[in-house]
């Protein structure tokens, strides 16, 4: 097989790949973040690094088995402050997934994305032609990670595991099952107001009775994620949290991909 995956970052799509028992012979990541293509290539050498998205043509590739993103998000999101969607030049970028995916016509094709309005999510479907599956990767972690995904490879929505929050701290106490999702900013950490009021920034405090707190490690973050403990090691904090809070649930993506095995 071969693998073409946009918007790789730390090539979690790969690392899926790897737990779901498929073999590929090429694998074809644009991406443009310095430390996400560090990370990679530190894990995965042999991968090829196309650049940005907008380079990326049916004349610089062989053709492809399995065409797989997941598109910045940040214009489509519930949470987007300015609900600007299809207008925000970072979603804009999903169009250079469904240019891709029309030049490339490959065998099979993963979109994963954040749920989002219903419209937004429509417009979607209407241009790559199926109906997305939501998938909470609070189901294969101890995350609650809201997450659609677009894809003609046969999936059904996972069992539950089991995996709680208090499963997978270093140490501390947590007062809820499952984290609270963890995005790119995680690394700022967060606060009592944010976490109560907003529901947002997991924290994980010092005793069961008391409010001193801190935020997840790393380590706990790349758990919540299913990524190998230290998969993320070589660049800076600010940077692994950052990778971690822009990437797959990778148990989640594998779970998707078994499908093309079946």
């Amino acid at each position: 097989m071969k693998i073409c995956s946009l918007f790789d970052g730390f090539s979690g799509a790969q690392l899926a790949l790897h737990k779901a028992g498929i073999e590929y012979d090429k694998y074809f990541a644009s991406e443009v973040d310095k430390p996400a293509i560090k990370i990679t290539q530190k894990n995965f050498p042999d991968t090829v690094q196309l650049g940005d998205v907008r380079n990326v043509s049916s004349a610089n590739l062989p053709p492809i088995d399995l065409l797989v993103g997941g598109s910045p998000c940040q214009g489509f999101s519930f949470a987007s402050k300015d609900h600007l969607n299809f207008d925000d030049p970072r979603s804009a970028l999903f169009f250079e997934y469904v240019r891709l995916l029309k030049e490339l016509k490959p065998k099979w094709f993963l979109l994963e994305n954040v749920k989002m309005k219903k419209e937004s999510e429509a417009a979607i479907t209407d241009l790559l032609g199926v109906e997305p599956i939501e998938i909470n990767s609070s189901l294969m972690s101890a995350q609650s990670r809201q997450r659609l995904y677009w894809t003609n490879i046969p999936v059904t929505v996972p069992d539950d595991k089991g995996i709680m929050l208090k499963d997978i701290i270093e140490c501390g106490f947590v007062d809820r099952d499952k984290s609270y999702c963890i995005d790119a900013n995680y690394y700022r950490g967060g606060n009592l107001k944010r976490y109560f009021a907003r529901s947002s920034r997991q924290l994980v405090f010092s005793t069961p009775t008391d409010f001193q707190f801190r935020k997840l490690t790393v380590k706990e973050c790349e758990r919540l994620q299913t990524v190998p403990e230290g998969y993320t090691e070589g660049v800076s904090n600010t940077q692994r949290y950052k990778m971690l809070g822009n990437g797959f649930t990778v148990d989640v993506v594998a779970h998707i991909l078994k499908g093309i095995k079946r």
